[in-house]
């Protein structure tokens, strides 16, 4: 069950008064621009008092709480995991920590390029690659028999500034995660995943749509109005002969 508080998003922004931060000096514009921005954000206020790790938390909480995403006993993919709020909200839904001892106990893996500080009943595999194959073929091995029934991606390639090269890079990245998702999912599992807005977003929901029952396109109210941020969620993944997947 998600804490109380979250029942009240939509007022979230009203809570809290704009910050002008004092410590200006000798920062770049964007980067006086940046911590304005963060000292006057509701979730980042919310994130330290929660003790999630960044604001993203909500983003994921708002649409678990809508969907029904993760479960107790669920068996839950964190790629782009760092610095690991996505993980914490997936090991309490999923139960990974036992605190619901009646229900049972799920499974989360958390992988990222960076580093990721532990989170405690995950397993987490830092300064990692998930595009390359032993990457995941770890997280294979720490599945052992598991198959997945939530995979989550908040990732995205470091910005080059150069918009086509930018948005093909995100997109060969929801094309991995899709790919390892339709191998190791379970029937009726859920994707969700990050994607920057582009003309290539429709031909890859078209793709997914070949694996799951449906698939569109959320913006949490956690996300910034000026991001291009969306993310797809697929749902009721049909499964899939792995001989058919190039």
């Amino acid at each position: 069950m998600l804490p109380r508080c979250f029942s009240t998003f939509g007022g979230a922004a009203r809570t809290f008064a704009k910050v002008v931060p004092s410590n200006l000096k000798g920062r770049s514009k964007s980067s006086q621009e940046w911590l304005t921005r963060q000292l006057s954000d509701p979730y980042v206020e919310r994130a330290k008092m929660m003790n999630y790790r960044c604001r993203s938390a909500f983003k994921l909480l708002e649409v678990d709480q809508k969907y029904g995403l993760i479960k107790p006993g669920f068996t839950v993919i964190d790629c782009g995991a760092a610095p690991g709020s996505w993980t914490q909200i997936a090991v309490k839904q999923s139960n990974a920590d036992g605190s619901i001892p009646a229900k049972p106990k799920g499974m989360v893996v958390g992988v990222d390029l960076l580093q990721i500080y532990p989170v405690e009943h995950a397993t987490l595999f830092g300064n990692s690659d998930f595009l390359r194959k032993e990457t995941q073929d770890k997280i294979r091995t720490s599945l052992g028999d598991r198959r997945i029934d939530c995979v989550l991606s908040d990732m995205a390639p470091n910005a080059t500034g150069i918009r086509a090269l930018d948005q093909e890079n995100i997109t060969t990245l929801c094309y991995s995660v899709l790919r390892f998702a339709i191998l190791m999912s379970s029937p009726n599992a859920s994707l969700l995943m990050k994607v920057w807005d582009n003309g290539d977003v429709p031909k890859l929901e078209k793709s997914i749509l070949e694996y799951y029952r449906t698939v569109k396109r959320v913006k949490p109210r956690a996300s910034r109005d000026d991001s291009a941020e969306n993310f797809i969620l697929a749902r009721g993944f049909l499964g899939i002969e792995t001989s058919d997947v190039k």
